[in-house]
């Protein structure tokens, strides 16, 4: 899918990477884990649905990258070799839209969060060497683990009963996990040649085009829009958009497998949120969950090179 990448890319470039895309990166996805704080909110105030906010945050970003892609004066215009990887993205991020949101209804949100969350950089790990060329280091390997084993000792819940449709929803849940990898992997390879803003302004209009037939099946939108706007106007410019921005931008400097184990800082922000704000009890796997999440992220900051 991605072939092609690395042509005339000296290995020592692909290699290096920087702590200030790093650095954006774990703010991309410190900003993606308020999200459930905020779906939290519009579920109460507004009796929101699920899938009507993922499909408002999509069209939300996208007007507001758009919007910034012409106040700063970048074309909106991605190299001829990148177009079909635009086109893909967008699939890939209306993809995991449709399917996580479903996943939640049939899994309960622990456990797809748990099944999405985790599979996704291991993904990114198991491909980026073999579709972008990315030649991974010991110290990498040893993070994503940690990175994976803190984020399910922080998320799962012990001795929690398992839903009835278990199965759909994790099914679901590694569908959504598996889009979101994709996305990530095309991202990193249109980036070579491709600017990031356009890029990402781009992708988002095609995921909230492809995803706007969703609303047939969305019983009263109107109401719950009226009503959950200054929320979703967060959701879909700062927590998307800014979010994704930043993430694109950190993306151009740091590997995609590096990238993945960045991004479980995700759910660590959600708990800590979810702790502060709604009185959420995290008990002693979890304070050694958020601990492993943090030495590997630490871990990574210190063998950077």
């Amino acid at each position: 899918m991605l072939a092609g990448y690395d042509r005339g890319v000296p290995q020592a470039r692909q290699a290096s990477w920087t702590a200030g895309g790093l650095i954006l990166i774990g703010l991309a996805a410190m900003l993606w884990g308020t999200s459930g704080s905020v779906m939290m909110v519009l579920a109460d105030r507004a009796a929101a649905s699920a899938l009507l906010v993922g499909l408002a945050r999509l069209w939300i970003a996208a007007l507001f990258l758009l919007g910034a892609a012409l106040v700063t004066g970048a074309s909106l215009v991605v190299a001829p070799g990148d177009r079909w990887r635009c086109l893909a993205m967008g699939a890939c991020m209306a993809g995991y839209q449709a399917a996580y949101f479903p996943a939640v209804t049939l899994g309960g949100i622990v456990i797809v969060a748990l099944v999405a969350i985790c599979s996704a950089p291991l993904v990114i790990a198991a491909l980026a060497p073999w579709l972008l060329g990315e030649r991974q280091s010991r110290p990498v390997h040893v993070a994503l683990g940690l990175g994976v084993l803190g984020t399910a000792l922080l998320v799962a819940a012990p001795g929690a009963a398992l839903p009835p449709r278990f199965v759909g929803g994790a099914l679901l849940a590694l569908v959504a996990g598996l889009a979101y990898a994709l996305y990530v992997l095309a991202a990193k390879a249109s980036l070579v040649r491709s600017a990031p803003l356009p890029l990402a302004a781009l992708t988002f209009t095609v995921a909230a085009v492809l995803l706007t037939p969703a609303l047939f099946w969305i019983p009263a939108p109107g109401p719950q829009l009226a009503l959950g706007w200054p929320w979703l106007l967060y959701l879909g410019a700062i927590a998307t958009a800014g979010a994704y921005a930043m993430y694109t931008v950190g993306l151009r400097h740091v590997p995609a497998s590096v990238a993945g184990v960045a991004t479980l800082l995700e759910p660590l922000t959600a708990t800590i949120l979810g702790v502060a704000l709604f009185g959420e009890m995290l008990g002693a796997g979890g304070w050694l969950g958020a601990l492993l999440l943090l030495t590997a992220l630490g871990l990574l900051i210190v063998y950077r090179r």
